[in-house]
C-alpha cells in the first residue's frame, strides 16, 4: 500500500522510504505531517531529544533518544519495553514532538522509555514473521473465547517486536472475567498475554474503513479525542432520528454531528422555539418544519382534518408570536399565505429548458429534413425526368 509521501523527490524517497512497497502493513493511521522538518537547530544542544514512534495501526508512543542516535522519519528502531524490546517506526522528531507532548499533557518526559538502537535485519525479520502470525492468531483467539462462553469481541491482536508478548484488544458491554481465558491463550500461543479493553469508537479507529461520506473515517485519520455525541445534535440540525443514517461504523452516533453544531445553534437563536404555539382566528397552529439556511418555517393547524403546511419567513413568525403575547390573534394561516404569495410572478417553462428530452425531439426533426433533402421521393424523380424529355 503506497501513499503520496512515498513518491520520489530529487531521487530521494519520502515517507517510509519504501516507495510504495511497504512491509509494515501500509502507511499507518493518524498520520501527522511534519511541517517543521525543513528547520534545523543551530546547535546540537538545542535539539529536542524525544521522538514519536508508531507501532501497529494507530498506536503511537514517545521515547527518549538518550544516546543521540541520528534518526530520520521512517527509520525502524528497537525501543525499550517491559519485558524485552519492541520494533516501531519513527514518525516525528524535533520541535513538533515537543508540541505533541504538550497537547497530550506529558509532564514528566524523563520517565519515558528510551530507544535502544536502529533495528538491524535480524530484528526486522523476527518482527515481520510475528506480524504474519497475527491474523491466524486472532481467529484462534476468537474461537477459544467462544468456547469459553465469554461475551466479548476480539477486534485486534498485536505481537511485540521480539515475539515475547501478544496484546489482545477486545470490546464488551460488561466487565469480563478473562483469567481462565489468559491461561488458555498462554498455553495455545506460548507467549505472554495482555488483554486491553477498548471502546467501540477506539475499535473503529484501530480497524479503519470508509464512511458514508465516501472518505476514510475521521477517527482513523486525524481525530484523536472522542467527545460525546447526543441525539440533540441531530435534532438541532433538523435530521431524522434514523439510527441507520446517523450512526457510524462503530454503532455510535457519528462524530461529525458535532462539527457544525455550533453554527446551527447560533442560527437557531433567531428562530422561535419548536414547541411554540401560535393562536389564530381559526385555531392553534404549531411549527412542523424549519429550514435553517433559508430561514423559513412551516406552520400547520393542530386540530384540523386537512393537514396542510403553510410556509412563512422567520421574521413573520416572530411577529406572529409577538402579537400573541400582546393578546392578539392572527388571521387564518391560509389568508396570510395567500396575501404573501399574491404578488409573486408565476414562471412558465416556455423553451422547455427543464425537459430531459428537449434535444432528442429537435434531432429527430433535423434528421427528417436531411433525409428529405438527400433522398427525394420516387414520384418527384420520375416527374423531373419526364419534364426533361418533353423539353
Amino acid at each position: 500500500m503506497g501513499c503520496t509521501g512515498c513518491g520520489n523527490s530529487g531521487g530521494l524517497p519520502k515517507g517510509c522510504k519504501n516507495n510504495g512497497q511497504c512491509g509494515t502493513s501500509g502507511c499507518g493511521k493518524l498520520h501527522v505531517f511534519d511541517w517543521l522538518s525543513g528547520l534545523e537547530q543551530p546547535t546540537e544542544d538545542l535539539k529536542f531529544p524525544y521522538v514519536e514512534v508508531r507501532f501497529k495501526n494507530e498506536r503511537k508512543e514517545f521515547f527518549h533518544n538518550k544516546n543521540n542516535i541520528p534518526l530520520q522519519i521512517g527509520d525502524v528502531v528497537a525501543v525499550e519495553t517491559n519485558p524485552g524490546h519492541d520494533i516501531g517506526i519513527v514518525t516525528l522528531k524535533g520541535e513538533l514532538v515537543r508540541i505533541q507532548m504538550r497537547i497530550k499533557k506529558i509532564n514528566k518526559p524523563e520517565r519515558l522509555a528510551q530507544i535502544y538502537r536502529v533495528a538491524n535485519q535480524r530484528d526486522i525479520d523476527i518482527w515481520q514473521e510475528n506480524r504474519q502470525k497475527e491474523s491466524q492468531m486472532m481467529l484462534d483467539a476468537r474461537r477459544i473465547a467462544r468456547e469459553t462462553g465469554l461475551d466479548m469481541k476480539i477486534s485486534d491482536v498485536e505481537y511485540q517486536g521480539d515475539g515475547g508478548k501478544a496484546t489482545f484488544y477486545y470490546t464488551s458491554e460488561d466487565r469480563v472475567d478473562f483469567r481462565q481465558l489468559i491461561r488458555d491463550f498462554a498455553s495455545a500461543f506460548k507467549c505472554r498475554i495482555e488483554m486491553r479493553q477498548i471502546g467501540y469508537r477506539q475499535e473503529a479507529a484501530k480497524l479503519g474503513g470508509i464512511g458514508s461520506c465516501g472518505r476514510e473515517l475521521c477517527c482513523s485519520t486525524w481525530l484523536t479525542d472522542f467527545r460525546s455525541v447526543s441525539t440533540n445534535a441531530a435534532r438541532y440540525q433538523q435530521l431524522s432520528i434514523n439510527p441507520q443514517k446517523i450512526a457510524g461504523q462503530c454503532g455510535k452516533l457519528k462524530c461529525c454531528l458535532n462539527y457544525e453544531l455550533d453554527s446551527y445553534l447560533d442560527a437557531l437563536k433567531d428562530f422561535p422555539k419548536p414547541e411554540t404555539l401560535i393562536e389564530s382566528e381559526r385555531g392553534k397552529a404549531s411549527i412542523v418544519k424549519i429550514d435553517v439556511f433559508k430561514k423559513e418555517i412551516w406552520l400547520s393547524y393542530i386540530k384540523s382534518d386537512n393537514v396542510t403546511w403553510y410556509k412563512f419567513d422567520c421574521d413573520e413568525v416572530n411577529q406572529f408570536v409577538s402579537r400573541n403575547k400582546k393578546g392578539e390573534k392572527i388571521e387564518p394561516l391560509e389568508d396570510l399565505h395567500k396575501d404573501k404569495n399574491a404578488g409573486e410572478t408565476i414562471f412558465k417553462d416556455i423553451i422547455q429548458e427543464n425537459s430531459l428530452n428537449r434535444f432528442e425531439t429537435k434531432k429527430k426533426k433535423r434528421n427528417q429534413k436531411r433525409k428529405n433533402k438527400s433522398f427525394p421521393k420516387k414520384g418527384k424523380q420520375i416527374n423531373s425526368k419526364k419534364q426533361k424529355n418533353e423539353d
